[in-house]
């Protein structure tokens, strides 16, 4: 036992081999795995004998090692059962317990954020939006950052690029309040934005930082869980 979890040291030794590699490092010397996992030379040799049978990784004429073709059937079989919903609708649930807040998923789509996802606030006086609700892109903060992270040059969308997060005080209605990040997904593509939105008596400035750093753990951690890695500890 280790970290509160059960493992398997010759598993996670695999694993972590495959680990290694990127869209910017295909192939890799032993020298460079060895280099990157901590592990001795001889080990990821034995380790990897397991993993070029089952087919998880290759070795070219020039000695240096690549993914195999298992790989590729696996990712196919994830997409083929992916539910963006499962793993988005946790999250929300647990942003909204912490914030107490409304929390909401936005996509864009053309020039609309659709609501692709919500956890409502259990205060009597709260945002209630509908998931498909089309909203403009031009206001709120959750529209700003989806445009920000969409192509938008504009000096708030350069502002959201550099601070990473986006607050709104009533430029949609004039007594909500909203605070957005972006979520990015596989390979570090922008996903959609995450959004915690209220009454502005309850979101105030001074509140500000706090819902920033809630939401940014909570992006972290389905960054973590899209991209098929170990979503970072708190």
């Amino acid at each position: 036992m280790a970290e509160g979890r059960k493992k398997v040291d010759a598993v996670e030794r695999a694993l972590s081999i495959m680990d290694v590699f990127d869209e910017r490092t295909t192939r890799l010397s032993l020298t460079e795995i060895a280099k990157r996992t901590d592990l001795y030379p001889s080990t990821i040799l034995r380790l990897a004998g397991s993993l070029e049978y089952w087919g998880y990784l290759r070795r070219d004429a020039d000695g240096n090692f690549r993914l195999g073709p298992a790989v590729l059937r696996l990712g196919a079989l994830y997409q083929d059962s992916f539910d963006l919903g499962e793993i988005v609708r946790p999250v929300l649930r647990e942003l909204s317990d912490e914030s107490g807040e409304t929390a909401a998923f936005y996509v864009r789509e053309g020039d609309d954020r659709v609501c692709l996802y919500r956890h409502h606030s259990r205060h009597q006086l709260r945002h209630h939006i509908e998931e498909g609700v089309r909203l403009p892109l031009d206001r709120g903060a959750g529209g700003h950052v989806l445009t920000a992270f969409t192509g938008g040059d504009d000096a708030v969308h350069r502002e959201v690029r550099a601070e990473g997060f986006r607050v709104s005080f009533g430029e949609r209605e004039p007594e909500t309040a909203a605070v957005s990040v972006p979520v990015f997904g596989q390979d570090g593509g922008f996903l959609g934005a995450l959004t915690v939105v209220g009454t502005r008596a309850r979101i105030t400035e001074d509140q500000v930082p706090s819902l920033v750093q809630l939401l940014n753990a909570s992006a972290s951690r389905l960054h973590g869980e899209l991209d098929g890695q170990r979503a970072p500890r708190a």
